[in-house]
């Protein structure tokens, strides 16, 4: 199969699942990009950031023209994540990889496992906005994020779904938020590795993703709130079993 087809059913499976699920993005473009297309990681990193910021983007305006994004609590939740990243980022420079990986797997085991808990009836969901509470649940992640290497959309929604309390929905749609402002600034210091990029193949690779993440919205639309957290807990498991296997082995 030619690499054109590759990227577009690559590209397609990743939109789908930013619309969809708000995240896992960045897990699924770099091994497609690496085991698929014969990306070096460090240009997979490069090149997963840009694909996953293009989609995130359309995928940003949907849902915001439906309502599912909180504007106040998304945008303290990123750009608090911001210098912790940062920090955390430079101190996994020094750890072995596959600490760093099993470190990844067991978060997003641990993320799912919370998904997965039946939800407390009396523990309702609120519609107030928290920004302090966004703020340090925003540092936390994003200090995972830098340590982990990660774009993070997957671990974004059940933070939102179980620090903030937002429905999925909600949590969907302003992940999508804080997915972008991550990706814009990890592009940010990558300028230089963009321009060598094989674009022939990103191309495409954007251009399914982004009509795969309006589909992705339009499902979301048409799956309950439950079903869906079901679903990306079960993706999220899925991930962290590739993760560790692939880590031990």
């Amino acid at each position: 199969m030619s690499a054109l087809i590759l990227a577009l059913i690559a590209g397609a499976v990743v939109g789908l699942a930013l619309g969809a699920l708000g995240g896992g993005g960045s897990v699924l473009a770099v091994p497609a990009l690496i085991y698929l297309l014969g990306f070096t990681p460090a240009a997979a990193t490069t090149a997963s950031l840009i694909i996953v910021t293009a989609t995130s983007l359309a995928a940003l305006y949907a849902h915001a023209r439906a309502g599912h994004v909180r504007w106040k609590a998304g945008a303290a939740f990123a750009a608090a994540g911001l210098l912790p990243a940062a920090l955390a980022g430079a101190a996994a420079a020094r750890l072995p990889q596959a600490v760093l990986t099993v470190a990844f797997a067991a978060i997003a085991a641990l993320a799912a496992v919370r998904m997965l808990r039946p939800a407390d009836p009396a523990g309702a969901r609120s519609s107030t906005v928290r920004p302090g509470k966004a703020a340090g649940a925003g540092a936390g992640l994003g200090a995972l994020t830098g340590l982990l290497g990660v774009g993070g959309g997957f671990l974004a929604v059940p933070a939102l779904v179980t620090v903030l309390a937002f429905e999925m929905q909600a949590a969907v749609g302003t992940s999508l938020l804080v997915i972008t402002a991550n990706s814009l600034a990890s592009l940010a210091t990558r300028s230089g590795a963009a321009a060598s990029l094989n674009w022939a193949v990103i191309g495409p690779f954007v251009a399914t993703a982004v009509l795969g993440a309006w589909d992705g919205k339009r499902l979301a639309s048409k799956v309950s709130g439950s079903r869906l957290q079901r679903i990306f807990a079960m993706v999220l498991l899925a991930v962290a079993t590739f993760m560790l296997i692939d880590a031990l082995t």
